[in-house]
């Protein structure tokens, strides 16, 4: 099933584990969704293994609305942006939509002080499993563990169940919507500002 009209949010920052921003990307993208990388201020950021990234636009010129998803990469970058009370925003948010919030590595640092993983399940890369648990989690050591829209992981070697994770609930969420005459009515300003903003980026 095409990911066609749907739009995913990803948030980067200085030495972003590049594997973990690329790929995911780039798997949506290939199942026909929209993507969007959102920066802390800077407009291009150095990822942790060299690779360069020129965001889209500010986590402050974006609001939760606009998007179906969000995904956060790992690498040292968590540590900046969880510093961000807009970027902790928009996390809260879109979970609270009951739309996919995937993080990998040691992206748990974001949702740890957006405060949305007491009493959830999910992993990390090892060296954060204290930082979860004692923020709540019911942390497991698996490749990929999904608890209502959460999705989370450990490291790169588990970006192939990470992404089929986060395509499969982004999938789930089209049936819904399609079965749900009200959501069929929704009018779409957020995608069009997403747009909108894209093009205006890119001047």
């Amino acid at each position: 099933m095409s990911l066609k009209g749907k739009t995913i949010l990803f948030f980067a920052g200085p030495l972003y584990e590049d594997l973990e921003l690329w790929y995911p990307k780039i798997r949506l993208e290939e199942e026909g969704a929209s993507t969007l990388v959102a920066g802390t201020g800077e407009k291009t950021y150095q990822g942790k293994r060299g690779y360069p990234l020129t965001v889209d636009t500010s986590v402050d010129e974006i609001e939760a609305a606009e998007f179906d998803g969000l995904v956060i990469p790992g690498g040292y970058a968590p540590d900046i942006m969880r510093r961000s009370p807009k970027l902790l925003r928009l996390t809260r948010e879109i979970y609270q939509a009951g739309k996919p919030v995937a993080f990998i590595c040691h992206a748990g640092w974001v949702p740890i002080s957006a405060g949305i993983v007491k009493g959830k399940r999910g992993t990390s890369v090892g060296a954060i499993k204290d930082d979860l648990v004692n923020a709540g989690m019911l942390w497991e050591d698996s490749a990929v563990v999904v608890d209502g829209n959460l999705i989370s992981s450990r490291t790169p070697a588990d970006l192939p169940q990470f992404c089929k994770a986060i395509i499969a609930a982004l999938q789930q969420s089209l049936v819904t919507s399609r079965q749900s005459p009200v959501a069929n009515h929704q009018p779409s300003v957020g995608r069009k500002m997403t747009r909108d903003r894209r093009l205006k980026t890119s001047d």
